[in-house]
């Protein structure tokens, strides 16, 4: 028989006088209601780590009244999270008396903040919503980044724990921001005229190759060097969709674009100059993505007339022809690796959500929902081999970004 640990236990917050005025209010009422209508699988999912549901209610309960009587609703959920940490130390020991991890504690409490947030500021006038809630666990809520974006984002990483984004913002030129280890840089402007989001790979450390859509509809490119970035080259073609790059190997470069027949288009940059466009055939409704995981490895993904993922890749002697992997897509796919003969492969799905489907080295696993509330493609990286970031637009045209380590 299960036997209640807090069996006896007294909870202070039941004689907390702003915790009884909010059970008080009709709202907060409301706003447990649906929490518990909408989120059942955050109640089994904390089962399963230990933690009995009745403490579950009550630890919502107090949360809820937190929020709509003390904290500032207009901080990210991180800093409610620490005021709420210092407030009420007790909530966090009492949680780990149950031997419950501490990332898994605060992994549930930030996610708890974040659909309870939603839920308060669901209906009132505002700017519109936020990054949304917070994906499956493994995934950290979704943070702002600021920013105006008026293209999806494009990212790379050229050595652990470094990533670089790019976007076009409202003047059509292309803005960069980096994590450098430690903090994110503010935004910088690498000029140029995109009509394009921009794609962005890493054939070595320190270097940084950038690929966009013109206003002449040609691709055009721009690098790092280690030391400066440098001028803007075109690249000629006809494209009609947003570019795609992949690097195999140091001072190799395989771009991908979407041509005026529909069809995929490549060149590719083999280490002293780049080749002719060539035609790979497909019909694609959308921008594609593509990645290698090893030595003359290339996959690409984009989205098919029926709305579904579809791959085609380079085995290192041949193109394989198209297949569809399903799914119903509202946007172009992005897509990471972490090791050898492993892709995840993101979209944007129906409601705005991200969804996400893996090739875990023998087969492909079923698309799995990582909620949010995205504008855009999405951008997928890993720097890391348990390591993948994802960025996208918000509703509110910021940057947001979301990341995994299994």
């Amino acid at each position: 028989m299960y036997r209640n640990p807090f069996e006896g236990f007294q909870f202070p917050f039941l004689n907390d006088p702003d915790f009884m005025m909010a059970q008080q209010q009709r709202d907060s009422q409301e706003i447990m209601r649906r929490f518990r209508s909408e989120n059942d699988n955050i109640y089994r999912e904390l089962e399963q780590s230990g933690i009995n549901r009745n403490l579950i209610d009550y630890l919502l309960l107090f949360l809820i009244g937190f929020l709509v009587n003390q904290a500032d609703l207009s901080r990210p959920p991180r800093q409610i999270y620490n005021q709420f940490q210092n407030q009420y130390p007790w909530v966090g020991i009492m949680i780990r008396q149950l031997n419950v991890p501490r990332n898994i504690v605060d992994r549930y409490i930030l996610r708890i903040i974040e659909i309870i947030l939603r839920l308060i500021t669901d209906g009132q006038p505002g700017p519109g919503p936020g990054p949304g809630p917070s994906p499956v666990p493994g995934w950290a809520p979704w943070e702002d980044l600021g920013g105006v974006l008026t293209t999806a984002p494009g990212a790379a990483s050229w050595g652990p724990n470094r990533i670089d984004v790019f976007a076009g913002g409202t003047d059509n030129a292309m803005w960069h921001k980096w994590w450098d280890g430690s903090r994110w840089s503010e935004w910088e402007n690498l000029g140029g005229g995109l009509t394009s989001a921009p794609a962005a790979v890493s054939w070595g450390p320190n270097r940084i190759d950038t690929f966009v859509r013109g206003t002449d509809n040609a691709m055009w490119h721009k690098w790092w060097d280690g030391s400066r970035w440098s001028a803007w080259e075109s690249l000629g073609g006809g494209l009609t969709s947003a570019p795609a790059a992949a690097s195999w190997g140091p001072n190799r470069l395989d771009t991908f674009v979407r041509g005026t027949d529909n069809a995929l288009w490549h060149k590719w940059w083999d280490g002293s100059r780049w080749n002719d466009w060539e035609n790979l055939g497909g019909t694609l409704t959308s921008s594609p993505a593509a990645i290698s995981w090893g030595p003359n490895r290339i996959d690409v993904f984009a989205r098919g007339t029926n709305n579904e993922l579809i791959h085609k890749w380079w085995d290192g002697r041949a193109w394989s022809g198209w297949e569809s992997l399903g799914g119903t897509l509202t946007s172009g796919p992005s897509v990471s690796s972490k090791r050898a003969n492993h892709l995840d492969v993101f979209a944007r799905g129906t409601n705005n959500r991200l969804f996400k489907r893996t090739w875990n080295g023998s087969r492909w696993e079923n698309w799995e929902n990582l909620g949010g509330n995205i504008d855009s493609e999405p951008a997928a990286i890993s720097w890391g081999p348990r390591r993948t970031d994802v960025f996208a637009r918000g509703q509110n045209r910021s940057l947001i970004h979301t990341w995994e380590e299994d």
